[in-house]
């Protein structure tokens, strides 16, 4: 049965996100296994939940671990911040209080929105890796991150790794999210001998259950507030063929005819 994630109502008529069922079950079955019910905040707009809580979680994780860490969060870089989990990403770092957020990707139309939202933007449509590195550089020049969410991996963060190489005293976290434009990247070792870094990964398999549960009832009230926003388009069950394939700028929610 397809589906991932959701916002259902239980028997007793709360509305609660859910999903992750074992295989071979799943969301949109009429009836479903809720292997835990995190309740909707009163009055968010539900598809906007179902559409944003799993790109949401995906850089919140990392925020929410860094601010724990270390307290403010001072300058984040996010790299591929024109798509739905980098613009929740550069969203989220926003709301948590980051001093700076510089959003890195390749949309125009996205960037002057997150441009809007308060976020400084750079272009990462250039020609090979120094005009990357080019940009990256112009972009970091007042202050290096602290924390950088990379949703690109691939020549993006081989450009990223130049930059951040280039001589700082920087503490610095550097979390693997996606791999938008390659699947791999060559790291080079003089960055780790020279600047305090720490490069992870942030997903399934290195993030438990229990601690993403922990975080979305936070998540939810930004959705509710309005600090965090996706772009959806909606689609009844009828049409779910046409949700398959849905692109462009929104994220496909399916609901009951």
């Amino acid at each position: 049965m397809p589906g991932i994630d959701a916002v259902a109502r239980t028997g007793d008529g709360r509305l609660v996100y859910t999903g992750y069922a074992r295989p071979p079950f799943g969301t949109m079955a009429e009836r479903l296994f809720a292997p835990f019910q995190v309740e909707v905040p009163a009055g968010a707009d539900l598809l906007a939940i179902a559409a944003g809580m799993n790109p949401g979680l995906s850089g919140w994780m990392v925020l929410a671990a860094r601010r724990k860490e270390v307290g403010a969060l001072g300058t984040v870089l996010v790299l591929g911040a024109t798509g739905m989990s980098g613009s929740l990403a550069v969203q989220g770092a926003l709301a948590l209080g980051a001093e700076r957020v510089i959003a890195a990707g390749r949309d125009p139309v996205a960037l002057e929105r997150l441009r809007g939202a308060g976020a400084t933007t750079v272009s990462l449509a250039q020609d090979g890796p120094d005009g990357l590195e080019k940009a990256l550089a112009a972009a970091v020049a007042e202050a290096q991150p602290g924390l950088v969410l990379d949703y690109l991996w691939g020549p993006v963060a081989e450009a990223a790794f130049a930059v951040l190489g280039r001589g700082s005293e920087a503490d610095t976290a550097y979390a693997q999210i996606g791999s938008l434009a390659g699947p791999e990247a060559s790291l080079p070792a003089d960055l780790l001998r020279g600047r305090r870094i720490r490069i992870t990964g942030s997903g399934i398999g290195s993030v438990s259950p229990e601690e993403m549960l922990a975080e979305a009832p936070e998540v939810m009230a930004r959705f509710a507030d309005g600090s965090m926003q996706v772009p959806y388009t909606a689609f009844p069950l009828s049409r779910v063929g046409e949700a398959w394939a849905h692109t462009g700028r929104s994220r496909a929610v399916v609901v009951p005819d």
